[in-house]
Order: structure tokens, then sequence, then C-alpha cells
């Protein structure tokens, strides 16, 4: 009997269907074929090899946890040792490149493509790989750039994650360092891609769930815990004068003057050094309780003494710092913990945060340009930005008001709009003698040699709003005309290539006008820039600070 015409729709619907669900049902034959089908999720570390190559095929897109600070390294290390004949032209997303087996798996064969946000400790050997045409980038994006991609045309096939722990079910607790994991686990899950989890142990129980088994696919104990960096701790004894004078430069010329009461540091001695004469320099001046109370920061150490000394209300966090967890879970009212007294960050929030929600964000670069643009890609070296971007520019989103932001606002009626401070702190030459100013940005070269559309510039110069040197402060949101902009950019690079140029009797001029402000002008006298300003001198002070609860990595503990 012929099939009625009702049949042949339902018949049609049902080939129709099919088309729909490609992705999950490649996803069910890829984990049916290893065995899992919905049991335990848990495998033995010894046979990660054989997971990962039924798991992943060539050409499929891997997100690789590498953030900041801690790395899928077991996952990573396996991918590395698979046979580029069956698995190869991998096109993998790691926010950060910070170990060597992850331009490992290039040279292998395994990988061709590579997206990223940065690549600090491995910049050298990936530009050498880009020129020897071994590793084909896609782009370097933010943090939240390249997270926010992995939602729209950049899904995971496969996630290559890491926790804390997990229990049978695959429920992960990550502990202080959540950072990148949910959202990565998240982009993945939820476009039917495979989840896997290196966890350092199992329990029957998690302190809190961070991350739900449904979202998991399979958990793999790793041999040894995942590696974490301590990357945002700073010695104090390394903190010098040129540091401290510029720390109080910032102090008066910025924090007190717009009264900034949110921001962000970026990583490195000079920040570090506010945040260590907060307790004197700033108590001095009468500035607790109105700048610097709410912070978009991993926990430095270094913000021990002011948060002691009761100039801190909050810190939210990217991620953890080793050494740091006993002191933020004895700290609730400052820090955003779980019941477990753990800290719970997350990278992506933060950034966010740190891109609406703060009044300041202050950091420094490897090289500034004439026109205010920076870039920490200089010759030779591909280090990518991380999440300097998101928060070092003038979000136009932005709409609710504070005194800082409002102190910058300009036009008129409905055209009027504050303005977030975005400041360059930067010392005129770095260590070896090389200028911090240059005349073109290495970005520029590299970025053309490496085949990119644009330049990767980290910072453009018309988001920011001052330049902090030993010099002084100028003050670039004031600036009528571009060629003010460079004028006083100029008058505070010292004797770079840039600042001989500078015509005294225009920074005269220029700081009549308050678009420059020298020491002198902001009433800071230099010759107390001493360490005898900084609240702890070592590291061992800063645990001193801590009444012990911090406990500072072997390679800090020289005291």
């Amino acid at each position: 009997m012929a099939a009625t015409p009702l049949q042949r729709r339902l018949a049609c619907m049902a080939v129709l269907e099919s088309r729909w669900s490609t992705r999950r049902r490649e996803k069910g034959r890829r984990l049916e074929q290893l065995g899992i089908t919905g049991s335990s999720k848990v495998v033995d570390a010894w046979c990660i090899d054989d997971v990962l190559a039924t798991l992943i095929q060539p050409g499929d897109r891997v997100s690789i946890e590498g953030d900041n600070q801690k790395q899928a390294d077991f996952l990573a290390g396996a991918l590395a040792q698979a046979d580029p004949e069956r698995l190869h032209d991998l096109h993998l997303l790691i926010s950060s490149v910070s170990l060597p087996v992850h331009l490992d798996i290039f040279e292998r064969g395994v990988a061709s493509r590579l997206d990223l946000a940065f690549a600090g400790p491995q910049s050298l050997r990936l530009a050498q790989l880009v020129e020897d045409k071994v590793v084909t980038i896609g782009a370097i994006h933010t943090y939240v750039e390249l997270y926010a991609r992995m939602f729209v045309d950049l899904p995971p096939t496969v996630a290559l994650l890491c926790a804390e722990g997990a229990d049978e079910d695959g429920n992960l607790y990550t502990g202080a360092n959540t950072e990148d994991t949910p959202t990565i686990a998240e982009a993945t899950a939820f476009h039917d891609g495979i989840v896997i989890v290196q966890v350092n142990k199992i329990v029957d129980t998690l302190p809190r769930v961070d991350i739900p088994g449904d979202w998991v696919d399979v958990v793999v104990v790793s041999p040894k815990p995942y590696k974490l960096e301590p990357l945002f701790t700073r010695d104090p004894g390394k903190i010098g004068r040129v540091e401290i004078l510029k720390a109080m430069l910032a102090i008066r010329g910025v924090y007190e003057r717009h009264e900034i009461v949110s921001l962000n540091h970026g990583i490195g001695l000079d920040t570090a050094a506010i945040e260590l004469i907060l307790p004197t320099y700033g108590e001095e001046l009468n500035l607790r309780g109105r700048i610097a109370r709410n912070w978009v920061l991993n926990p430095h150490p270094t913000l021990i003494p002011a948060i002691e000394s009761g100039w801190v209300e909050s810190v939210h966090c990217f991620g953890g710092e080793p050494g740091m967890e006993r002191y933020v879970a004895a700290r609730p009212d400052v820090f955003f913990t779980g019941r477990d007294g753990s800290l719970r960050s997350n990278r992506v929030l933060a950034q966010l945060a740190g891109q609406y929600a703060i009044d300041m964000f202050i950091g420094s670069s490897l090289q500034i340009d004439g026109d205010g643009n920076s870039s920490t890609v200089t010759a030779g070296r591909l280090a990518g930005f991380g999440g300097a971007p998101n928060m070092g520019h003038d979000p136009h989103g932005r709409r609710h008001g504070s005194a800082a932001w409002l102190d910058l606002a300009s036009g008129e009626g409905a055209n009027r709009r504050g303005r977030k401070l975005v400041v360059q702190l930067v010392e005129t030459f770095k260590a070896g003698g090389t200028p911090t100013f240059v005349d073109r940005l290495d970005a520029v070269d590299v970025g053309e040699q490496a085949g990119m559309p644009l330049p990767p510039v980290m910072i453009y110069g018309d988001d920011v709003s001052h330049v902090v040197t030993e010099e002084g402060v100028a003050y670039l949101y004031k600036a009528d005309s571009i060629e003010e902009r460079r004028e006083a950019i100029a008058a505070v690079a010292g004797a770079t290539p840039i600042g001989l140029r500078h015509d005294p009797q225009v920074t005269e001029r220029l700081r009549r006008d308050g678009v420059v402000a020298l020491p002198e002008d902001l009433g800071v006298d230099v010759r107390r820039a001493d360490r005898s300003l900084l609240a702890a001198k070592s590291v061992g002070d800063l645990q001193a600070w801590s009444g012990g609860l911090y406990d500072p990595p072997a390679r800090f503990r020289n005291f």
C-alpha cells in the first residue's frame, strides 16, 4: 500500500530532524566509543592517551584551560604526546599560553591554529613559531573577547579543564581558583561539546559545587596537582626609590585629585608600591575612607597592610593567589568567599566589573608611542595583553555616575557623559636602558610580519586619560588637540626619543594650564621617595601584617 501524505510528511520530518542534532549525535558516538554512556565519568590517568585520541578528532576546536595562573597541564601534556598521524590540524583556544607544552603541541604537528589572549612566558618562542609558519594565529584577544567568541563563532568541540576536586557524579569544586573554568565549561557543554577535567582528587562530598556534574563528561585524577603560578606576588624588597616616587605622584596627582574609590591595579612593582604606601603616605594625606575602597583585583599580598589598616572595603578577584588562601578565608567581609571559606573567583565577571564598575584602571606597558598607544608586543616577543584592553578603555556603555567618572565629564545636554580613568604608570626607561617611549610601536611591525589585519595594540591612546612617570603626570583628557596630547606625553617622557623633543616653553604653558604636573606642582617632595614609606619592606613583613595567615610560596621565603 502506498504511503499516505501524512506518513510521507512524518518520514520527511524524521529525516529533517536529524539535521538539527548533528553535534549531539557526534558527541554521543564518541562517548559511546570510549565506553562512557552515563555511568561513572571517572577514567584512569594511565589511559588518558586513548581517551583523548577517541574523544578528539582531527580539525577539532579544542580549548585548553591555561589562564594566568592555573593550568590543565596533565591534559595539555597528554595532548602533546598524541600521534600526529592520528590527531592533527587542531585549532587551540588557550587564553594564556604559559607552558612549554602548549607550544610542543604545535611543534609535534598535532595543532596548527591558535587563538589566545596572552603568552608572556612563551612570547619569544611563540613569535619564532609564527615566523616559521608552525603556528597560525587566529587573533590575539582580550580575555573577555576570547571567552565571548566561545559562545558565538568559536565554540569548543572539546574542553580540557582542571579543578581541585570532583565526586563520582562529576560535580566539580574549583576552590579559590575558579577563574575561567565555569565559562569554558558552559560554552562547551551547552553546544554539545565534550568537557574533560583533570582534578587533584575524587571525594565523596565536595566543600561546595562550583560546576554541576551534568556539564562534565570525563574526569581524570592527575598524577600530580595542576600547576598554579603565584603570578601576583611581588616582593617589597625589590621596590626602589623610583617606584615609590611614581606611587607618590599617582596618589597625589590621580587618586586624591579625582577621588578614586573603585579601581583595578595591574601587575608590577609600580602598583605594589602604591598599595604599600597607602597606610603611610596616604594616611598622612588623610585619604583613608576617601580613596581606594573597592577593588577588582587578585588577592595581592602587598594589599595586606592596606586591608589591615582599614583602607579596603571589598575585593572581587579574577583568580586566587597561592599562599593567600587562609588570609582570604579569614576576611569574608572583604573578599567574596563561600560557606567553606574559600575564595570564589571568576575571571569573566571580574573583567566585566573592571570594565564597567570601576572608576580607574592603572597599569604599565612595555612601549608607548607619542600618541599614547601602548603594547606589550615587542620585537621578537608575541606576548599578547590579557585583560588590560578590557579594563584599559572608556566603556561607552556605562551609565552610572561617580565622583571620579563625572570629574572627567564632557559635553552638554544629552551629549554630556562621564569618563573612566585609564592611567599608564611607567618608568621612562626599562631595565638595560631601553626606552619605554618610542616613535613607533614594535607591535606595528610584528603585526605585519604575522599577517595580522590590525597591529596588536594593547591600549589605544585615545582611551588613555593620564600618563604617570617619574617625571610627572600628563593629564591627557585635558588636552584640547592631538598635538597638545603629544606635547603632554613628551613633557613626562624624560630623556627618551619622545621626551627629548619636548619644548621647555611649551611644557611651562602646559603646567600653567593644568595639562602637565611635575612633582613640585603636586606638592610631592622627591627627597621623601625612599623605602621608609613602605608599610612592609619584605615578604616577611607581609606575613607579619597578616598575623601569620599569609603563607608565602617557597620562592618568596627570603626572610
